[in-house]
């Protein structure tokens, strides 16, 4: 979301969303926050510790390791995936020394077929989404948690498989004393789940809630992330008692009543999203009108914890018209459109000329329409005249652009952007 003190706002965001903490939640359970770029929950058990996620990097989880001793002498026998992203499991291998089970979900939808092939652009595309590439000084957070470890010399993955993969809805189970339930929950991945653990009214509920407006759509590119789904799994998280909710990036929400408000606003803001866009959609409305347009109502938009730092509504409305209804807008005129060079050197002979077209955008980078400037460079660009000074006024206006975004990953995207410009 663009706002003129959107850089501002996403670090004070950052510096109040995940402080370096270790948060006694109950008699032998432990959030660790602020340690790695994800979250880690310690379950100190009968004999055993029981690790839900394992923190980003094999340094970060040296350091995890050294936090257990000081609580127990008791050693991780058990390790909990909630998903498989890999900022939740790449500390695993630091445990191989006494784990014996690692417990994960098998995906509720597989992988589209030979989504390997794409690996190279979703690569690149991540890199620009989390910043991989970028200095400190560029980062202001890398959205929900602090930058993974990797990017600033703290480790590697160090990943270890699971040994035992449920296909249930729901497990019960009884690890080393500690009743637990795990339990399917579809929402920013297909193989996510939520850990209940009955006895201290815990939820671990992974990322299908984290304190700022969620990615249902991932600018790295992903599969339709089913968004009703995602509210599906937050009203059975409500149907819990839970006393304590521990998100997988972020801080825990304590009492019961701080759990229901902010889990029923999340899941409403969500639905509300949801329901106008298919609403709109119905009614012929094309994804731009539609993202321009839907904004979360008054009492929901500034709740802090629905702050746009991370995903965004226009995003998440984009997302869901392509996941209903595909990339065709209804307008006869998209179905066969003009090739790029071609457009854009209709275009410009139509505008007049190149240095009537850079006039233009340097007057809409000096007045503050950078979006209009970028757009008018990718005439440039596209036609293939005037490439480096395009390039340039290109990068320009995305610099600009970023310090509006209140959203790390489309910060990210921007600054990313504009460097490869340069190169």
């Amino acid at each position: 979301m663009l706002k003129q003190n959107g850089e501002e706002l996403l670090k004070k965001f950052s510096i109040a969303a995940y402080p370096k903490e270790i948060i006694k939640i109950a008699e032998g359970i432990y959030h660790v926050v602020g340690y790695g770029h994800s979250n880690s929950i310690i379950i100190e058990a009968n004999n055993s510790v029981i690790l839900v996620d394992t923190l980003d990097t094999d340094v970060r989880a040296e350091k995890l390791k050294q936090l257990i001793t000081n609580i127990t002498d008791k050693s991780v026998k058990t390790i909990i995936y909630t998903h498989g992203h890999p900022d939740h499991r790449g500390g695993a291998a630091v445990f191989s020394d006494t784990v014996n089970e690692i417990i994960e979900f098998e995906p509720k939808k597989p992988v589209l077929g030979r989504t390997n092939e794409l690996k190279d652009i979703l690569n690149k595309r991540a890199s620009y989404q989390f910043g991989y590439k970028l200095l400190d000084k560029e980062v202001v957070t890398q959205g929900i948690g602090i930058r993974e470890g990797f990017t600033v010399n703290e480790g590697k993955y160090t990943f270890l498989p699971s040994t035992t993969i449920y296909k249930e809805e729901k497990v019960n189970i009884n690890i080393d004393g500690i009743n637990m339930e795990l339990v399917s929950a579809i929402g920013e991945t297909d193989d996510q789940i939520f850990v209940w653990l009955p006895d201290s009214k815990v939820l671990c509920c992974g990322d299908n809630y984290y304190s700022c407006w969620p990615n249902l759509y991932a600018l790295r590119g992903s599969q339709y992330r089913d968004v009703s789904a995602w509210i599906d799994t937050l009203d059975l998280i409500l149907s819990y008692p839970a006393e304590y909710v521990l998100p997988g990036h972020t801080k825990p929400l304590i009492g019961r009543d701080m759990v229901k408000e902010v889990l029923t606003n999340f899941r409403n803001a969500i639905e509300y999203v949801l329901e106008e866009t298919l609403k709109g959609m119905n009614k012929g409305l094309t994804a731009d009108e539609l993202a321009s347009t839907i904004m979360l109502p008054d009492n929901l938009a500034g709740l802090p914890y629905l702050g746009e730092y991370y995903g965004t509504v226009a995003w998440s409305v984009r997302s869901i018209y392509n996941g209903y209804l595909g990339w065709f807008d209804g307008n006869p005129t998209k179905l066969n459109k003009l090739p790029t060079k071609e457009y854009s050197l209709k275009m410009l002979k139509l505008i007049g000329s190149e240095l009537k077209l850079i006039k233009e955008i340097k007057n809409s980078l000096h007045n503050g329409n950078q979006q209009w400037a970028i757009e008018l460079c990718d005439l440039l660009i596209g036609a293939e005249k005037e490439i480096k000074i395009a390039k340039q006024l290109k990068a320009e206006g995305l610099i600009k652009l970023s310090k509006l975004e209140t959203s790390a990953n489309g910060r990210h995207y921007y600054i990313a952007c504009a460097k490869e410009l340069m190169e």
